[in-house]
């Protein structure tokens, strides 16, 4: 007797929802992706799993309200993130009986929805605008397994979501975390996630810049990072899965610039590249090294969505910017496949562009002139 392939809850239920889905390790871009009517929400929308094999932590979908109109409002039980593609427009978030707080946003901005608080979004201007929620909701139904429970469900997290005065306002706090070069902004929307200020992180080497988000009293980890032209970040992966493969990653977005990230599960001979730019999406599979280059003209910025860590903020406990010689993630450039430098070098060759990393790697060609 054949066996049956067995499904988790969150993505049985994918099955029964008749939209597309988007697998793969890249979307070349966010914007034209096909959407299909979903009846749930009252809007186009596809599930995107992306990864070698789905999450059993998180998921995202894509959606899109047509121009002047809105979506249904609705609920979930799971915490929630919500990025804009494209667009402009509104979302109102209230507790049931309470009164409604207005969220304003556009293109580039992000939004931490509080577990199970109602919503709805709002299309302000006559053209579609589109949206990725990111969510936890594989980790909640592989516990519940109810589709009502997630979605029909009225308890109140009134300890996360009181309907503060200015709860949405953008405003934060900016703190460090003892150990650590990075720093964390703690706010429940970013108006602009491209013009958001960032702050060296050290570790992560040549020049690049990042702020980590605490937002909502979430546990999913989010966080902005940048980097400047002709540069590239250290190859690192999370030292407590490294040759695990367990599905799911790292969802990187990019808000701005052109390049590459190099992938590879520990032992793979050769990498595989994924192209991006503006609105690409890619991952860095869980346990798998992953490395990102600026082939642009222009820095380069993304925004990085992670399941949990079981803490406000997971990267403190990661050691995936602690160098491999102190038993961390990171490889430093020196100990990198110098493969890696050649590709780099070939790609900015071929886009008329200069290599900066003289003072970083060993292996560039205008370190040895």
């Amino acid at each position: 007797m054949a066996e049956t392939e067995i499904l988790d809850p969150y993505y049985e239920w994918e099955t029964t929802q008749e939209i597309p889905t988007v697998a793969g390790l890249v979307i070349d871009d966010l914007d034209t992706v096909d959407l299909q009517p979903w009846d749930r929400i009252g809007g186009k929308a596809a599930f995107v799993n992306l990864g070698t094999k789905p999450s059993e932590k998180t998921s995202a979908f894509l959606c899109e309200i047509p121009g002047g109109e809105s979506l249904k409002p609705m609920s979930m039980m799971c915490e929630q993130f919500v990025y804009v593609v494209s667009g402009r427009g509104a979302t109102t978030v209230w507790n049931e009986g309470g009164e409604k707080q207005l969220i304003e946003w556009h293109e580039g901005s992000y939004i931490a929805i509080p577990v199970n608080a109602r919503h709805q979004h709002f299309n302000g201007g006559s053209e579609p605008a589109r949206f990725l929620a990111y969510h936890d909701m594989p980790t909640v139904m592989s516990v519940f397994r109810n589709e009502r429970f997630i979605f029909e469900n009225n308890f109140v997290f009134d300890d996360r979501f009181a309907r503060e005065e200015g709860y949405f306002s953008g405003d934060g706090t900016l703190h460090s975390v003892p150990g650590k070069s990075f720093r964390v902004w703690k706010t429940n929307f970013v108006p602009d996630t491209r013009a958001l200020q960032l702050h060296s992180w050290a570790e992560r080497g040549a020049g690049g810049m990042n702020v980590m988000l605490e937002m909502a009293d979430n546990r999913i980890h989010t966080h902005i990072s940048q980097f400047p032209v002709g540069t590239y970040k250290k190859a690192h992966t999370d030292p407590r899965y490294r040759g695990a493969d367990p599905g799911g990653g790292s969802l990187l977005l990019i808000l701005e610039g052109v390049g590459f990230t190099l992938v590879w599960h520990p032992g793979d001979k050769e990498f595989k590249r994924l192209d991006w730019k503006q609105n690409s999406l890619v991952i860095s599979p869980t346990g798998w090294y992953h490395q990102h280059f600026n082939a642009g003209a222009s820095p380069a910025r993304y925004l990085a969505m992670t399941s949990g860590g079981g803490n406000r903020n997971a990267r403190a406990n990661s050691f995936a910017d602690v160098s491999e010689r102190e038993g961390g993630g990171q490889v430093e450039y020196p100990d990198e496949n110098p493969e890696v430098h050649r590709i780099f070098e070939a790609e900015l060759t071929k886009n008329g562009a200069e290599c900066r990393m003289a003072e970083h790697s060993p292996f560039c060609s205008s370190a040895h002139e």
